[in-house]
């Protein structure tokens, strides 16, 4: 079994177990990667963008959590498993079976794969709950979906922009929404994204656990 050291924490290759068994492994940040299942009006770059976005969640010390399906998820988790990285998946289905024959869906990518057995509405809310943060790549109806429940709970949220169009509907979201929100990061560039994300969960985290 194979194992690389980022950020001096050891984690071993696909499916194993992580870190030196620290107890505490736990509190690794979860974020969540949301985005079109189909990217066929994503633009040329999207899915080479998802996969250097799930690259910098693990590069920088998180944990991968997303909807369990294809397309900007699915590329995400491919990033996120070349660092050997830990790759959550939440599934609108009961179970496997259902998962791969009914909504087909892909099972690679993942080390666990959690059944929820609520349809996509149902999984889009557990999906955003079990996260710290979400970050929102090119996006369709469902994408919309996932962001309007992190807002409504005041999670973190980073919009990545891209030659799509998704950052500009989320923008008139938020101008017509008559409500202020200081979560919500815009950002080109992946690695830093994920820096600014990361120091905003770790603030909020301060906020709700002061010692």
């Amino acid at each position: 079994m194979n194992d690389i050291k980022i950020n001096n924490t050891e984690y071993l290759c696909y499916n194993g177990p992580i870190g030196n068994g620290d107890k505490h492994n736990h509190l690794k940040i979860k974020i969540g990667v949301s985005g079109a299942a189909e990217t066929g009006t994503c633009g040329a770059h999207a899915l080479d963008d998802a996969k250097e976005l799930g690259r910098q969640i693990i590069l920088q010390g998180g944990v991968l959590v997303t909807g369990a399906t294809t397309g900007f998820p699915l590329w995400s988790a491919m990033g996120a498993k070349e660092m050997k990285g830990v790759s959550i998946g939440l599934s609108p289905a009961a179970n496997e079976s259902e998962h791969v024959n009914t909504y087909r869906l892909p099972i690679d990518y993942m080390d666990l794969i959690i059944y929820t057995g609520f349809g996509f509405p149902g999984r889009d809310l557990l999906f955003t709950r079990s996260c710290d943060a979400i970050i929102l790549g090119c996006g369709r109806v469902g994408t919309i979906h996932e962001f309007t429940i992190a807002f409504e709970d005041g999670k973190p949220i980073g919009i990545l922009e891209g030659e799509w169009d998704t950052s500009d509907t989320i923008r008139e979201i938020i101008a017509r929404s008559n409500r202020p929100n200081d979560h919500i990061i815009f950002e080109k560039d992946s690695k830093i994204l994920i820096q600014k994300i990361i120091e905003m969960v770790s603030k909020n985290k301060e906020k709700e656990n002061p010692l």
